[in-house]
């Protein structure tokens, strides 16, 4: 069975052969039928999240169980279904109090699980490695999908679309009227986009550093777009007769970028942050300013979802039409083509790419 495997910081990656372990009680295996390229992983190739190699990447995927070990009353082989990389315990005190994104179980980038062919013990990201052809998993990190949802559409749904649409409707609660700016239009970045349109935000004003990113915004549903550069937050206020939006979400992860989302922001607004950013990268941000502004500053961890409630709910929204996800999907590739469509990414290109194993 073949992988998309990361051996180093700054290594070339590449499709190796690996092994995983019989499905054992409790777990399933599952053919991998489409897998998106997350940014997420990129933080574990270049060294922004501290990971064991050899490494497995890819945890936004969606296929069919072809196999279920003893015990398994979740889903039977033949479902088709999404990859939850973030699977609450249900039973520790966050789950209990209603924030099973915040489950106490969670945390670790890597889980080791297989080996590669040489006999090396492998590790998966966030438990699962799902850029890969098959992967084996506990049943409860798999959420059964319609059968005539398309992969691709359910794949996103396990990642950047719970996150990016759960950042507007659960975190930040969004209302009609309110003024959103979003900076940093990846495959999160636009389903917040997309997301704060659908929710009667006015305008939405969508910032990237590359232009080419305009027409995806647009197409999302952004009412402007903007080229992020050092007068970015005073463009943004000229857009909303100069106080500033209601909302500004933050979806790159760099200090400067939350700096700017907070500055863009008016008095009494909000700033989400749902980019993940590296730990030793500090926001400078004043006592004053702080008090003065008023301005609540949080952030979105995987949308502030419930993914067995709210992933189910997003599909269904994608069959009845009301959530189009063909514009999230710019690039489609084989597993062979996985490396090239992270160097694309690391370069600021297109929103996802879709990986058929």
């Amino acid at each position: 069975m073949r992988a998309l495997l990361a051996r180093g910081v700054g290594a070339p990656l590449g499709v190796e052969e690996i092994e995983l372990p019989a499905t054992g009680p409790g777990e399933v295996r599952v053919a991998i039928r489409a897998a998106g390229v997350c940014h997420s992983d990129l933080s574990m190739v270049d060294g922004t999240l501290a990971a064991p190699y050899p490494l497995a990447l890819g945890h936004e995927a969606a296929g069919v169980v072809v196999e279920v070990g003893p015990d398994v009353t979740r889903v039977a082989a033949g479902a088709h279904v999404v990859l939850n990389w973030a699977p609450p315990c249900r039973s520790c005190w966050f789950c209990g109090h209603g924030e099973p994104w915040l489950c106490a179980r969670l945390g670790s980038p890597a889980a080791a699980r297989g080996r590669t062919a040489a006999g090396e013990p492998l590790h998966v990201t966030l438990g699962l490695g799902a850029l890969a052809e098959q992967v084996v998993v506990g049943e409860e990190a798999v959420i059964e999908v319609p059968a005539e949802l398309p992969f691709e559409a359910a794949a996103l749904l396990g990642c950047a679309v719970l996150t990016g649409v759960g950042a507007v409707r659960r975190t930040a609660r969004v209302a009609p009227g309110e003024s959103v700016a979003v900076i940093g239009l990846g495959g999160v970045g636009l389903s917040v986009v997309g997301a704060a349109r659908a929710a009667g935000a006015a305008p939405v004003l969508a910032v990237d550093v590359a232009p080419a990113k305009a027409e995806l915004a647009l197409a999302v549903g952004a009412t402007d777009f903007l080229v992020a550069d050092d007068t970015i937050s005073r463009a943004v206020r000229e857009r909303t007769d100069g106080r500033g939006v209601d909302h500004a979400f933050e979806c790159v992860g760099r200090g400067s970028t939350i700096r700017t989302a907070w500055r863009a922001a008016r008095r009494g607004g909000q700033v989400t942050v749902v980019g993940m950013g590296a730990r030793d990268d500090v926001v400078p941000l004043s006592a004053l300013e702080i008090f003065h502004s008023a301005r609540t500053l949080r952030s979105s961890v995987y949308g502030s979802s419930d993914p067995d409630r709210d992933l189910p709910e997003l599909a269904r929204a994608v069959l009845d039409g009301s959530l189009d996800l063909g514009p999230l999907v710019t690039d489609r590739t084989s597993l062979d083509g996985a490396p090239a469509a992270f160097a694309r990414m690391a370069h600021g290109e297109g929103a996802r790419t879709i990986v058929v194993p």
